[in-house]
């Protein structure tokens, strides 16, 4: 019974996560296709050349491959920094969802419910629940720090170290998953710069090819613009990369004080299920029954 309540928590778990997991995918996708103008690109009106001026020089002179690179919309940027936008894009991407599941994850309510432990020691002291009726309760709940009750839970009755190796145990697993998926911060943190520095690398070499086999003496802005090109995967990629370390070292840390809160709501269920803990609160009760009778005599 106990094997078939641990797979059924697991499934239930993992379809939750997921589901999670897509719905934070899908919120990413949307954020990417609505992301709004980044860089206002000016007009002839903010100290820039009159507009006689720029339209005698669009007589002369073919802009459409040496003008400014437009900036108006993410969409724009991907197309003029080169194939290797679109990879740090899908990166992007996986970083945004990740950032989602992680902070619904790793909310308190979710790996320890206040309610739930308070209301579960409280019949525990009142010894108002047993070893089944405690397993099947933490079975229900499906949170981490019900699955470290449960696994002390079946060492009801035994001895302070047995009770406390399991619970060792199971935190070790809820520990994995409270730190699942962090490894892809790191990821991204790594591949993003690369993936920038390798398109800033194909677009400057894509810059001086242009200067070599054309006419640019008198114009300048083509390899100007091909640096900007080129720029822009460095810049996409740093984007990427510093959220990436900023979230990978706030979720760490989110994890440890976790992590602290639940060993210590461990170590109070030890201490009322463990042999030590049982005798100790009998023999309590056995010595304040005759303070209260003498209490009673004396008031009387």
């Amino acid at each position: 019974m106990e094997s078939e309540i641990d797979t059924m928590t697991e499934n239930r778990e993992s379809s939750r996560r997921w589901l999670v997991l897509w719905l934070a995918s899908l919120l990413a996708l949307v954020w990417l296709a609505a992301a709004g103008p980044l860089v206002a690109q000016t007009d002839g009106e903010g100290g820039g050349p009159p507009k006689s001026v720029a339209a005698d020089k669009a007589k002369t002179e073919p802009l459409a491959k040496s003008g400014p690179i437009p900036t108006s919309n993410l969409l724009n940027i991907m197309e003029e920094g080169g194939i290797l936008m679109y990879p740090l894009a899908f990166c992007s991407v996986i970083g945004v969802a990740f950032v989602f599941e992680r902070l619904i994850s790793l909310r308190r309510s979710r790996v320890a419910p206040k309610a739930f432990v308070k209301r579960f020691l409280q019949q525990v002291r009142d010894g108002s629940l047993d070893r089944e009726r405690a397993v099947a309760l933490c079975a229900e709940n499906g949170c981490p720090v019900s699955q470290i009750f449960a696994a002390a839970a079946r060492k009801w009755g035994h001895a302070e170290m047995e009770v406390e190796q399991a619970i060792m145990d199971a935190g070790e697993r809820a520990t994995h998953g409270l730190r699942k998926y962090l490894r892809v911060f790191t990821a991204l943190t790594v591949i993003g710069p690369l993936l920038g520095l390798l398109g800033t690398t194909l677009g400057m070499i894509k810059a001086f090819n242009a200067v070599a086999t054309t006419d640019a003496l008198g114009r300048p802005e083509l390899l100007a613009r091909g640096i900007s090109q080129a720029l822009l995967n460095t810049a996409f990629g740093l984007v990427i990369a510093i959220p990436a370390q900023s979230f990978y070292f706030y979720f760490v840390s989110r994890v440890d004080r976790l992590i602290i809160e639940m060993d210590s709501l461990g170590q109070d269920f030890v201490h009322l299920i463990s042999a030590e803990g049982i005798q100790y609160r009998s023999e309590e009760s056995r010595g304040s029954k005759p303070r209260r009778a003498a209490k009673r005599e004396a008031e009387a």
